[in-house]
C-alpha cells in the first residue's frame, strides 16, 4: 500500500507556527448529468497531442498504399520494451495475432470487463481500471477507437488514447506482441482470439516505457489516463459514515471504481516491488507447460471460441480462504439494493481482472441467498453462476474484509451533488528543482518557502441557499509527472502534498504577487492542508474556505527531491489559479564607463595621482565610477585612504606601463586583495571565473579592462561581499543555494523562478553549496545583463531589439 506520512507531522515550525516555465489553463465545464461529464473532461482537452511525428492515419494509409505491415521504430518487438532489471532467462517470440491463432478479432461482441484475463505481470491495478472503463461506452470510445480491424484494412497499426497530464496522447503501436509456446504471455481475452485487452496494454507500456514499468501501481492512476478525472482516497477503515451513498454517486454518475486488500508485507502500489524476473518468467513457464499438458489435443492455430489458458499470478498477491486476494485490485463494477427475507441488503459487485478467483462467502455466486430471490431480481442484478472473476458481496462483508477505495470521478461534483453544476477548472504545470524550489514540506522552515507557490483567488460564494456559511467550496489535486517511465533510472514515487495559505491582506488588496518569503510561513498557520503526505501519484482534497486570496504550496516531504508536477484546482464558482512569479528587474544601474581613449585616460589617470595629493584635481572618470558604485563621496577622500593607495600600487605593479591587465592579471589582483580578508573563506577566484568577469566589464572588446573598469567591478565585489558574508553563517566559504534567492534580492535584483533554477544549475556544486568565486561570478553577469537591457531600452518599455551585432 502506499505509504502516508499524517500532514500533523509536517507542520511544526519555529514560533509555534503551522507552518519552470509554468503552462496554466482555465476551462468552464458543466457537471451532474452525462453530458456536464464529458464536457468538464473529453472537450477540455480535444485536440489530441501526438506522440509520434506522423499521425496514425498517416502511418496506416503509408502502410497500406506499400503493402507492408507496421513495425514500431519507437517500441520494437525485442527484450528493450520488456523487461529493464534483469535479463530473462528464456527467449519470447513476438507474434501477430495472425500468427496466432486462424481468425483473430480487434473487438468480439462490445468491448466488456470479463474479456480481461491478468497475465504474469503484476499489472492488476491497470486491468481494475479497464474492467471499470468498460462499463462507461463512451470514455471506451475515445480510449479505444473502435474503427480498428483484423479485416478490413489491415496493416498491423494499431492507437490508443491516453489522458496525460492535461492533454490526450495518441499512442501508435505495431500488433506483435509477446507469447511463450504460442500463448499470449500477458494480458489475454477471455475469448482466445480476441485482442483489444493485449493490444490496449502494449499501447500503455510503450507510455511507460516497457512492460515492467506497469509492475505494481495503483488503479486511480490508469483511471485518471483514461478519463482525465480526478481521484479520491478512502482509508475504509476511517471512511466517511455515507460511503455508500458516496459509491453508489460514484456509480451512477459514471465514475472509475475499484478497491483492495493490503496485504500487510510492505508491498507498496506506489513504488516497483522488488522481484526477481528469473523466478516469475521460470514460474510462467512452468505453468503454461501445465495448461499445456491439459489441453494435449489442441494445435497451435486453435478454435476462436475457445477460452484463453488463464494463468494466475501469485508472486505478489496472497489468495485468502473466503476466496478474496490481498494486494491485489478488484473493480467496483455495481452498487445495488434488494429485498431478502422483507429486510434490504446493501450489495457490492467487484470483478477479479485474473478472471477467476471469486469471493465465496454470502452473496457469491453458489451461495444460498440467491436460492431466496426471484428470477426478475436475479435477471436485474445479472446473477450468473461462472467463475469469470465477477461476484457479488453483502456491503458488511465489503467494509469487513477491504482496505482501500479509490474512486476517480469524471468531474468534482460527480458524488456531492444531485443537480447541475459548473465547475472551474485551473491547470498548472511546474517542477521541483534540486537547490533551488524542492524545498520539502513545513518540517523544513528553511526552505519549505522556495517551493513554487500558486496564488489561488476565490472570488464567489457558493450557490447553496442551505448553507449560512459565506464559502468557496474547492478541490485541489497534485500529481507528479512521469516517475513510473522513469523506473528503469532507480525513481519511484516521491512523498508528496501540500498546505494552503491565506495571502496577506496588504498584498491582497494592492494586488502584489510577490513570491511570500520565510518568515511568513514562520509566523502564519495554514488555512488548510492535505490531510497525509503519501507517496502516491495524486493526491486530492476537498476544502471549503471562506472568498478570499490564497497560496498553495506544493512539495515533497523531504526537501531536495527533482521532479515535475501538475497541480490541478477545481472550483465550483468563478476562481483564479496562477503560479506566483516575480517580475524581473533590478535597481537602476548606472551606465559602465565607455572609455573611447584607454591610452589618454590612463595618462590621465598618473596625473590624477599626482595632482590627487594637494587634492586640486579629479579625474571624470572617477566620479563617474564614484556613481556607479552607489557612494556618494568625493573621490579625493577615496584616494586618501591607506586602500586605496595599496589597491592602486597593486594594480600598478600587476598592470604594467599600458595601465590594463588580462584574465591572468585580473586574478592575481583579485586574490592579493581576497586573502587580506582573514574572516573570508575562499581560496580565491578561478581563471575562468576572470575571464568571464573581463568579458563582461570589457567595453571595447581589447580582452583587457583598465583601472576605471576594475574599481567600479571592485565596487561592486566589496558590496556583494557583505551580502555573501551575512549568508555564509557557519564560515565555511559556501551559502546554500536555496539562501541565493535572498541574497539576489539584497543585491537589488528581481528573478523569476526559471532564471533562480539556471543560477542553480550553474553555480551550485553537487551539495547545492555555491563558493564564493561562484557567487561574485554570478553577480558580475546579472549586473552586467542588466545593465547591456538598460542601455538598449532607450524607452523604458522594457523590450528590446538587438542586431546579430549587439
Amino acid at each position: 500500500m502506499p505509504s502516508a506520512i499524517n500532514a500533523a507531522v509536517a507542520q511544526q515550525t519555529a514560533a509555534g507556527s503551522v507552518p519552470s516555465p509554468t503552462i496554466c489553463t482555465t476551462t468552464e465545464g458543466t457537471g451532474g448529468g452525462t453530458g456536464g461529464i464529458y464536457s468538464a473532461i473529453i472537450s477540455r482537452n480535444q485536440p489530441i497531442i501526438r506522440v509520434k511525428e506522423k499521425t496514425y492515419e498517416e502511418l496506416h494509409k503509408k502502410c497500406l498504399e506499400k503493402n507492408i505491415l507496421y513495425e514500431d521504430p519507437d517500441f520494437p518487438p525485442n527484450d528493450s520494451s520488456l523487461f529493464y532489471s534483469q535479463k530473462i532467462p528464456i527467449k519470447f517470440e513476438w507474434k501477430r495475432p495472425r500468427e496466432i491463432c486462424e481468425n483473430p478479432r480487434f473487438i468480439i461482441g462490445g468491448a466488456n470487463r470479463t474479456d480481461i484475463c491478468q497475465g504474469e505481470l503484476g499489472d492488476c491495478w491497470f486491468l481494475a481500471a479497464i474492467a471499470c472503463l468498460t462499463l462507461n461506452k463512451k470514455l471506451l470510445c475515445r480510449v479505444i477507437p473502435h474503427d480498428q480491424s483484423f479485416i478490413q484494412n489491415y496493416a498491423g497499426i494499431f492507437h490508443f488514447q491516453f489522458w496525460r497530464y492535461g492533454d490526450w496522447v495518441d499512442v501508435v503501436i505495431d500488433d506483435c506482441l509477446p507469447t511463450y509456446n504460442n500463448q499470449l504471455v500477458f494480458t489475454k481475452s477471455s475469448q482466445r482470439n480476441e485482442f483489444w485487452s493485449a493490444l490496449l496494454e502494449k499501447a500503455y507500456a510503450k507510455l511507460h516505457g516497457s512492460y515492467e514499468a506497469l509492475k505494481g501501481g495503483n488503479t486511480t492512476e490508469a483511471m485518471e489516463d483514461f478519463t482525465g478525472g480526478v481521484t479520491e482516497f478512502y482509508e475504509i477503515k476511517d471512511a466517511p459514515k455515507d460511503i455508500y451513498k458516496i459509491m453508489k454517486h460514484a456509480i451512477d454518475r459514471g465514475s472509475l471504481m475499484a478497491s483492495s486488500i493490503d496485504d500487510h508485507l510492505g508491498f507498496s502500489y506506489g513504488s516497483a516491488p522488488r522481484s526477481d524476473i528469473g523466478e516469475l518468467i521460470s514460474r510462467m513457464v512452468k505453468n503454461l507447460e501445465n495448461a499445456q499438458m491439459s489441453h494435449p489435443t489442441v494445435d497451435n492455430q486453435g478454435v476462436d471460441e475457445r477460452p484463453a489458458w488463464t494463468i494466475v499470478p501469485m508472486q505478489y498477491e496472497t489468495r485468502m480462504s473466503c476466496g478474496l486476494v490481498k494486494g491485489h485490485a478488484y473493480s467496483v463494477t455495481a452498487v445495488e439494493e434488494t429485498i431478502f427475507k422483507g429486510e434490504r441488503i446493501r450489495l457490492v459487485r467487484l470483478r477479479n481482472p485474473w478472471g477467476q478467483v471469486e469471493w465465496n462467502g454470502p452473496w457469491s455466486d453458489k451461495s444460498e441467498e440467491w436460492n431466496f430471490m426471484n428470477e426478475e431480481e436475479k435477471i436485474r442484478l445479472q446473477h450468473k453462476i461462472v467463475e469469470d472473476g465477477e461476484f457479488w458481496i453483502s456491503f458488511e462483508d465489503f467494509m469487513r474484509h477491504f482496505t482501500k477505495l479509490e474512486i476517480c470521478n469524471l468531474t468534482p461534483d460527480t458524488l456531492e451533488a444531485d443537480k447541475l453544476q459548473t465547475w472551474t477548472v485551473s491547470v498548472n504545470e511546474g517542477r521541483w528543482v534540486r537547490g533551488c524550489s524542492a524545498g520539502g514540506c513545513r518540517n523544513y522552515p528553511d526552505t519549505f518557502w522556495t517551493n513554487p507557490q500558486y496564488r489561488l483567488k476565490l472570488l464567489e460564494e457558493d450557490d447553496d441557499p442551505e448553507d449560512e456559511e459565506v464559502i468557496c467550496s474547492f478541490l485541489v489535486a497534485l500529481m507528479q509527472k512521469n516517475r513510473r517511465k522513469e523506473r528503469k533510472l532507480g525513481a519511484n514515487l516521491y512523498t508528496i502534498g501540500f498546505a494552503i495559505y491565506e495571502v496577506p491582506a496588504p498584498d491582497f488588496m494592492h494586488g502584489t504577487k510577490h513570491h511570500l518569503q520565510k518568515d511568513f510561513f514562520l509566523y502564519n498557520a495554514s488555512k488548510a492542508r492535505s490531510k497525509t503526505y503519501i507517496n502516491m501519484r495524486e493526491i486530492s482534497e476537498r476544502f471549503r474556505l471562506p472568498p478570499s486570496e490564497y497560496v498553495v504550496i506544493p512539495s515533497t516531504y523531504d526537501p531536495h527531491q527533482e521532479g515535475e508536477f501538475i497541480l490541478r484546482v477545481f472550483s465550483e464558482k468563478r476562481s483564479l489559479s496562477e503560479e506566483v512569479e516575480n517580475m524581473i528587474e533590478a535597481e537602476r544601474p548606472s551606465p559602465i564607463i565607455f572609455v573611447s581613449d584607454r591610452a589618454n585616460s590612463n595618462k590621465e589617470l598618473t596625473a590624477d595621482e599626482d595632482a590627487g595629493k594637494d587634492g586640486e584635481k579629479t579625474h571624470p572618470d572617477e566620479k563617474k565610477v564614484s556613481l556607479a558604485s552607489g557612494r556618494g563621496g568625493n573621490t579625493k577622500a577615496r584616494d586618501g585612504s591607506e586602500e586605496e593607495k595599496q589597491f592602486k600600487n597593486i594594480f600598478r605593479q600587476i598592470a604594467g606601463d599600458d595601465m590594463e591587465i588580462n584574465a591572468e592579471e585580473l586574478r592575481n589582483v583579485l586574490n592579493n586583495v581576497v586573502k587580506k580578508h582573514k574572516d573570508l573563506k575562499t581560496e580565491g577566484f578561478e581563471l575562468e571565473s576572470c575571464r568571464s568577469m573581463i568579458a563582461l566589464m570589457d567595453t571595447d572588446g581589447s580582452g583587457k579592462i583598465n583601472f576605471d573598469e576594475f574599481r567600479h567591478l571592485w565596487d561592486k565585489i566589496k558590496s556583494w561581499q557583505k551580502i555573501f558574508k551575512r549568508y555564509d553563517t557557519d564560515h565555511s566559504g559556501t551559502i546554500n543555494s536555496y539562501e541565493m534567492r535572498n541574497a539576489v534580492n539584497d543585491a537589488g535584483f528581481r528573478l523569476n523562478n526559471q532564471l533562480y533554477d539556471i543560477i542553480t544549475m550553474r553555480y551550485a556544486d553537487k551539495n547545492m553549496n555555491i563558493d564564493f568565486d561562484s557567487f561574485i561570478c554570478c553577480f558580475v553577469r546579472l549586473d552586467a545583463m542588466f545593465r547591456a537591457f538598460h542601455a538598449f531600452d532607450k524607452d523604458g518599455d522594457g523590450i528590446i531589439k538587438l542586431n546579430v551585432l549587439e
